[in-house]
C-alpha cells in the first residue's frame, strides 16, 4: 500500500511537472501542506522541572553523649515481653539488675541487618561464657512492640540465653538519653535506640560502650567479655 501511495505521489508530481504553472499551483494545492517553523514561532517547550533528591540528615556530633554515665544508676523503667506459653508480660529495671551483675545491650531496630546479623546473635553465642564469668542476665533491648520482639526470638531460634525486651514507647531509651532520630530515612524507622552494651552491678553501671547511632564497633559480646 505504502508503494501505491509513493507511485501516486510521484505521477501528481510528474503531471505537474507538465502543466502550466497556473495549473500546477492547482495541482499542487492538492498535496499536504505544512506551515515551515519561523524562529519567531510562538511554539514552545518548557524544560521539565528537576527533581530533588532526598537528603539525609548528616548531623553529627564530636563527642557522643548521653544522660547516664559511668557510676550512675539505672533508671527505673517498665519493659514488655510474651513468655513461653505466649502471655504478655512486664519487668522492670530494678528486677533485672537489684543485687545481680546484668549487661543490657540495645539496638536499633528488630530484624534490622547488622542487629539480627551480628550484634544479637553474638551475645546469644557467648552467653554461657559471659555467664560463666559471673552474669546473671543479658537482656536485650529495643524500641519495638512485643509483637515483634516475640517474631524475632523465634525467628532466630532463641530459647532462654538472652532476654529480649521491648521498650515499646522508648521510655528507658529517652531516660537514658540514647534516642536514635531515623526519621529522616525512607525505611520508616522513626525513633530508636542508639545501639550500646552496658554492664551493671546492682542497678550502678559499671561499663557503658555507646555507639555512634547504629554502628557496630565496641558493643559486642567479646567487647564486655574483655572488662569481665
Amino acid at each position: 500500500m505504502a508503494a501505491s501511495a509513493s507511485l501516486s505521489v510521484s505521477r501528481l508530481l510528474s503531471t505537474t511537472a507538465r502543466l502550466p504553472i497556473s495549473s500546477a499551483r492547482s495541482a499542487a494545492s492538492l498535496l499536504p501542506y505544512h506551515k515551515p517553523l519561523s524562529s519567531k514561532s510562538s511554539l514552545s517547550f518548557k524544560p521539565l522541572p528537576r527533581l530533588k533528591p532526598i537528603k539525609f540528615s548528616t548531623k553529627t556530633t564530636s563527642t557522643i553523649t548521653a544522660a547516664i554515665s559511668v557510676g550512675d544508676k539505672l533508671p527505673e523503667a517498665t519493659l514488655s515481653y510474651f513468655d513461653s506459653a505466649g502471655e504478655l508480660q512486664t519487668t522492670t529495671i530494678s528486677s533485672l539488675t537489684h543485687g545481680k551483675k546484668a549487661i543490657l545491650f540495645a539496638v536499633p531496630g528488630a530484624f534490622t541487618p547488622t542487629c539480627s546479623q551480628k550484634h544479637l546473635p553474638g551475645f546469644v553465642e557467648k552467653s554461657a561464657e559471659l555467664k560463666s564469668k559471673g552474669v546473671d542476665t543479658i537482656v536485650c533491648i529495643s524500641v519495638n512492640d512485643a509483637f515483634v520482639m516475640k517474631a524475632w526470638k523465634e525467628n532466630l531460634g532463641i530459647n532462654d540465653e538472652v532476654l529480649l525486651l521491648s521498650d515499646g514507647n522508648g521510655d528507658f531509651t529517652k531516660a537514658i538519653g540514647c534516642e536514635l532520630d531515623l526519621s529522616d530515612k525512607p525505611i520508616g524507622l522513626g525513633v530508636r535506640s542508639r545501639r550500646y552494651a552496658l554492664l551493671a552491678e546492682d542497678g550502678v553501671i559499671k561499663v557503658l560502650n555507646l555507639e555512634e547511632g547504629g554502628a557496630f564497633t565496641f558493643s559486642s559480646a567479646e567487647d564486655l567479655l574483655k572488662v569481665l
